[in-house]
Order: structure tokens, then C-alpha cells, then sequence
């Protein structure tokens, strides 16, 4: 198979391919340091990589797929726990390391090598890795269990980057910034994998700040990547930065991923800028499944379309597929193509569950979908659809309606058992002033103006944050907990 990075040897030389604060690589000093490493890691079928959000990282996971080795990326602030189970289960040969990372008790017993990346050693040796071979083992965060091991084909990664391409008219003269973790898809595939395959440059921050977006997006950048916790910062902090405003109304692309952007965000990035914030929509074991095209309608609220080359289909409780599409019925999100992970690492059983007979991947995701192909989702399956009075309700436009009254600052909506309805849909709000939060009357009347009488909530808890995930996304069992 070629290479998944063909600048490393084409004309892109000079070109700075990497920056993380201070320190950069160029093409020519990429393919050296990621060719000296490939040499050394190319005996083993897997490599664990200690992901800190480095040079260092980005340079492992290169070399490890320019030797046809499949990469684990471990998160350095797991639990000794969750690590020690990761690495029984993956079986890495090598955990890589930037020199001098503090690593866990955990990884004690594996054999570290340092990543240098001022390596000498020229062009990765040749591979005979092929498409369907593993590129990346990526642990998904269990909600019951210990976590489970993504198995990412190589055609998975060239896949969903191309396609990504196409819908967004990425090429190798596009610069991006972003400040994304790299032990998720988002920040290590679509961030630095993605700009690397285009040919293309990335600058990581090293930790997301407003401050530092304005930097880049002003100094040539031209895409910023984020969650919708990094957009309402941005949100918040437009009418205190004027350099904040004119970066992003400059910057050709905006994207958010990983979590739905509430709409009142949309709309304020919007309104200061004049620039629309793309979403797209995937999983760890889907890479990515739509987006909102560059040059389509950017529809607040909605994911988009399917990327080329993927299937999507929406069905019933009980599997049935949705035959029409008209923006309001709920339906689970299926999709099938060469985007998708192969198995789970050492679990048939979860594999075959996760799939129909006829190849579909159950992605667990509630979705409607416009009858012009867009998607709007609506929360998951298992925390966010919400059966009250005999409605099938999504947790998601309830938390953008809640979002749009002015006295709250956050918000999360879930269900819980009611004798007389099924489930009461139950709201919990951060409040804009804490000594004076909106009642339920008043939030109830708020939703049902804007949705459905039966959209109402119920019940409203009051605190002072939500909880999150690294990726920011709203930990709705902890909740309930």
C-alpha cells in the first residue's frame, strides 16, 4: 500500500508541517525523524504511544503508520486501572515516549523508547501493510465495562480524510490550529493526521486558550478545530476581544465536533463574526460519518450530509429502517462503508453485537433527518431519548431551548421514571446568576413556547457545573449519580 502521507516524500520539503508552541518540524525533518523511529518499531504488530499533546506524539503515530505498525494511544491522565487493562489487552511491544514524560506504574513493566525528533534516519522503510491492516487501536470510554479497543483499519483513516477533503475543500494550503487531546480520533486523526495527508501544516496549541486562536487565525492560519466547550468560550469571550472577532471572521473554515454546539452559540459566533461554525458528526469506530460541506448550507443545529462514500440510514426500535425522511421522526443512526473499524480487539461478542447481519454498524445515536438528507441528532439511545406520554423525545432541542433563556449559563436534560407519563423529562441548569436561577415555571413555559407543550420539563436541579469529559462532553450518568 502507499504511503498514507505522501508529502513525507514528495515536494513539500521546506514546507512546516507541525508547530506545537515554539518547535516545528518541516516535511524533509518529519520524514527523518519519523523514518529513524520506523526502523526501530517495525518488528511489532503493536506500539503503545504515552499521547501527551506534543511534537513527540504526532511524530510516534506517523512513524508507527509509515511502518505498517498499528498505534494504541494511551491518555496520560487514565486511572492506573484503566491503563493496566488497555495495555493487557492491546499487548503493545513498545510504549514511545517524549523524553523525560512522568509516566504511570502502570506502563512500568513495558519497554520505553524515547521519541527523537530531530531523527537522521531518512525514508521509512517499505511496508507491506495493506488497507484492511490495523492503523490504530483507539479505546472507547466504557459506560458499563472496562473500556473496549477500536481496531482502525488503514482504509478507514484514508477514507474518512479524503472524503473529508471533498466536503471541505481541505487542501495543502490550508493551516490549521487547534488545541484537541491526542488520545481521541478527533484531535490525533482529524487533527494532525488530517493536515499531514493534505500536505498541508498544523499548530497546536499545547492547551486551548481564546488568546492563542487569535494568534493563529490572525498569523495565516486558516481552519480551526474545537468542541462546543472551546465555541462557548469563544462565544463568551467575542464582545471583550475584538483580535478574537477578526480572527475568526478571517479564518476560511471553523468545524466543531464531538458533542452537539448549542444553536444560542451558533448564533453568537454568527452574529460577531459573520462566519457559521461547520459541524460534522463520528464515532471512534466510525471515523466520520457527515458534515456540513463548505459549500453547502451551514444549518445550525444539524451535522450535515453523509460524507462520500458512506451509507446512512436511520430505523426503528426494531430495526426497521425509517422509509422517509420528514425533519420530526426519531429514528437510531446505522451506517455502513470503508470508514468503519473492523472489530473490536479481542471481543467477537461485542463486535457481532454492534453490527446487523447485512454490515450495518448500530451507532447508538437518536437522529431525525430533514428530507433534504440533513441530519439533526438527538442525543444517544441509552441516555438522551426520552419516552414521556407516548412521545419519543430527544434530549438535545430541549438543552438548545433551555440554552436560549437568558438566565442560563448551562444545560443538560435527561429522563427518569414516571408513574404516570413513562419517563419526566428532568433539566439541569448552571445558572447565569446563582442567587437568582430560573424556576421551573418559568422554564417550562420557556420550552413549551419554543418546541411542544409535551417538551416541557418537569423537574429542575440547580448546580454550579456541569460534568465533563476530556472532550467536553456533558457526563449525563455522573448526573444521575
Amino acid at each position: 500500500m502507499s504511503s498514507l502521507f505522501p508529502a513525507l516524500t514528495g515536494d513539500s520539503a521546506g514546507r512546516v508541517a507541525l508547530r506545537f508552541g515554539d518547535r516545528s518540524l518541516t516535511y524533509a525533518q518529519l520524514a527523518a525523524a519519523t523514518g529513524t523511529l520506523a526502523a526501530r518499531i517495525a518488528p511489532y504488530d503493536r506500539v503503545a504511544v504515552w499521547a501527551t499533546a506534543e511534537l513527540e506524539t504526532a511524530v510516534a503515530v506517523v512513524a508507527a503508520l509509515e511502518a505498517g505498525v498499528a498505534a494504541v494511544p494511551l491518555n496520560p491522565k487514565s486511572g492506573e486501572k484503566e491503563l493496566g487493562h488497555i495495555l493487557g489487552d492491546s499487548a503493545p511491544g513498545l510504549l514511545l515516549a517524549a523524553p523525560g514524560a512522568e509516566l504511570q506504574a502502570a506502563v512500568a513493566d513495558l519497554e520505553r523508547v524515547d521519541i527523537d525528533v530531530h531523527g537522521t534516519g531518512g525514508i521509512a522503510p517499505e511496508t507491506s501493510a495493506q488497507d484492511a491492516d490495523p492503523a490504530l487501536v483507539v479505546y472507547t470510554s466504557g459506560t458499563t465495562g472496562p473500556p473496549k479497543g477500536a481496531v482502525i483499519p488503514r482504509r478507514a483513516v484514508a477514507t474518512t480524510l479524503d472524503a473529508l477533503a471533498d466536503a471541505w475543500q481541505w487542501t495543502s494550503r490550508d493551516v490549521l490550529v487547534h488545541g484537541l487531546p491526542l488520545f481521541h480520533v478527533h484531535g490525533l486523526v482529524l487533527g494532525i493526521l488530517g493536515p499531514l495527508r493534505r500536505g498541508g501544516s498544523v499548530r497546536h496549541l499545547g492547551r486551548f486558550s481564546t488568546e492563542g486562536v487569535a494568534r493563529e487565525l490572525n498569523d495565516g492560519a486558516t481552519m480551526l478545530f474545537g468542541v462546543p466547550t472551546m465555541y462557548h468560550r469563544i462565544a463568551e469571550s467575542l464582545s471583550e476581544e475584538p483580535e478574537l472577532t477578526k480572527a475568526l471572521a478571517g479564518a476560511r473554515l471553523l468545524v466543531s465536533g464531538s458533542a452537539a454546539l448549542p444553536v444560542h452559540d451558533h448564533e453568537r459566533i454568527a452574529a460577531a463574526t459573520g462566519r457559521r461554525v461547520v459541524e460534522r458528526y463520528g464515532m471512534t469506530e466510525t471515523l466520520m460519518n457527515t458534515s456540513v460541506r463548505a459549500d453547502g448550507e451551514p444549518r445550525a443545529g444539524t451535522v450535515g450530509v453523509p460524507l462520500p462514500g458512506v451509507e446512512l440510514r436511520l430505523v426503528e426500535e426494531d430495526g426497521a429502517p425509517i422509509p422517509s425522511y420528514d425533519g420530526e421522526t426519531v429514528g437510531e443512526i446505522q451506517v455502513r462503508g470503508p470508514n468503519l473499524f473492523t472489530e473490536y480487539l479481542n471481543r467477537p461478542d461485542a463486535t457481532e453485537a454492534a453490527f446487523t447481519a447485512d454490515g450495518w454498524f448500530r451507532t447508538g445515536d437518536m437522529a431525525v433527518r430533514d428530507p433534504d438528507g440533513y441530519v439533526r441528532i438527538v442525543g444517544r439511545k441509552a441516555t438522551d431519548l426520552i419516552k414521556s406520554g407516548g412521545y419519543k423525545i430527544g434530549a438535545g432541542e430541549i438543552e438548545n431551548a433551555l440554552l436560549e433563556h437568558p438566565e442560563v449559563r448551562e444545560a443538560a436534560v435527561t429522563g427518569e421514571p414516571d408513574p404516570d407519563l413513562g419517563e419526566r423529562i428532568v433539566a439541569w441548569i448552571v445558572p447565569a446568576a446563582p442567587q437568582s436561577p430560573p424556576q421551573l415555571a418559568e422554564l417550562a413555559d420557556h420550552v413549551a413556547a419554543r418546541l411542544a407543550p409535551h417538551k416541557r420539563p418537569r423537574v429542575v436541579h440547580h448546580l454550579t457545573a456541569l460534568p465533563r469529559n476530556d472532550m467536553g462532553k456533558i457526563m449525563k450518568r455522573a448526573l444521575h449519580a
